[in-house]
Formats: C-alpha cells, sequence, structure tokens
C-alpha cells in the first residue's frame, strides 16, 4: 500500500501542500549466519522502487497505532518477514521531501530495532514500494544514505550494548 487511505482523503482537501507525518524506520537486525569470530550481525533492507536506495523498513503511522505496531506491520508487508520490538533507538525528523506526484511531506521518524521472531526465515518483495530485499552483513550493506547508515550502526550499538545506550534525538545529535 503506496499511500494510506487518510493521505489520499487528506491530499484530496490540501493539495500537494506540505505535510507533517508520523512514521517509523524498522532496523531488523539478526545474528550472522557466518560463524566466524568476525561475523557482525546482518540488517534487513529493501531496494526502494521509487528511487533504487536500500534502506531499513520505514513507513507511515496510521492514526491511532503505536509506532511499535507500526514497525512490525510494516516489516510483515514490505518483507514477510515476521518481528518483535526490542528496543527503541532515537526519534528524528526527516524533509521536507517532494515525493515523484508532487506531494510534499516531512516525517517525524521514530526508530526501533527489531528481532526476527524466525530468524532463518526468507524474505520476499512484499509490496510495490520495494523492488528487492535482502538480509546483509551490516559491514557490507549497499545502504548509501548516512541517516541510514547512522541508524542502522545505533541498533547494532545497542543490540551490543543495551545498558549503554542512550536513544538518539535528531539524525546529527547525540
Amino acid at each position: 500500500m503506496p499511500i494510506p487511505e487518510f493521505i489520499v482523503e487528506t491530499r484530496k482537501k490540501i493539495g500537494t501542500d506540505l505535510m507533517w507525518l508520523p512514521s517509523v524506520c524498522a532496523v531488523v537486525l539478526r545474528d550472522s549466519t557466518d560463524n566466524s569470530a568476525w561475523a557482525v550481525p546482518e540488517v534487513l533492507l529493501v531496494k526502494r522502487a521509487d528511487n533504487g536506495q536500500w534502506t531499513p523498513v520505514t513507513g507511515i503511522a496510521d492514526p491511532g497505532e503505536e509506532a511499535h505496531d507500526a514497525a512490525v506491520r510494516e516489516v510483515l508487508e514490505e518483507t514477510g518477514i515476521r518481528a518483535t520490538p526490542a528496543a527503541i533507538l532515537g526519534v528524528g525528523a526527516v524533509g521536507p521531501v517532494t515525493h515523484g506526484n508532487g506531494d510534499l511531506a516531512s516525517y517525524m521518524s521514530i526508530q526501533l530495532r527489531l528481532e526476527p521472531e524466525d530468524p532463518a526465515a526468507v524474505p520476499h518483495v512484499g509490496d510495490d514500494e520495494s523492488s528487492d530485499v535482502g538480509w546483509f552483513p551490516i559491514s557490507q550493506m549497499p545502504v548509501t544514505d548516512p541517516k541510514w547508515r547512522l541508524v542502522i550502526g545505533d541498533a547494532a550499538a545497542q543490540r551490543k550494548h543495551p545498558a549503554g545506550f542512550s536513544p538518539r534525538m535528531g539524525f546529527t545529535k547525540r
């Protein structure tokens, strides 16, 4: 579902004017399938159909939907992977973004770390928002956007040292 129905209805009233939307970034990590001493966690990524960029799973929260529920829903819809929320990584603003159809939006992104219910489950492209999906060692991930690399790094750090982790407030501040 590329555009939630509540946004379609709101856009009928406001056109392409800037909208402020709650969103989630779901960073799903699993232990490496490589059993070497140098193994790093693997991250579930999607290749966005609109711009060809590899990212964690992202999406818009529905009205009244809790962030962790939105993250679980988006991961299942986009990749077929059932995941469980594990930690809040931070909150940051994204945008404004001009979408291909001319719509303007800014997002309040809540980043969460999730764990797959079945680490051996094979992901698949679940909707038309993505053209590919897969697990990647975080040391060899194809993510190029610095904000998503930062969030994935935060997820790995939080997973390894949960007691010493502080959620990030914004994408550039700690």
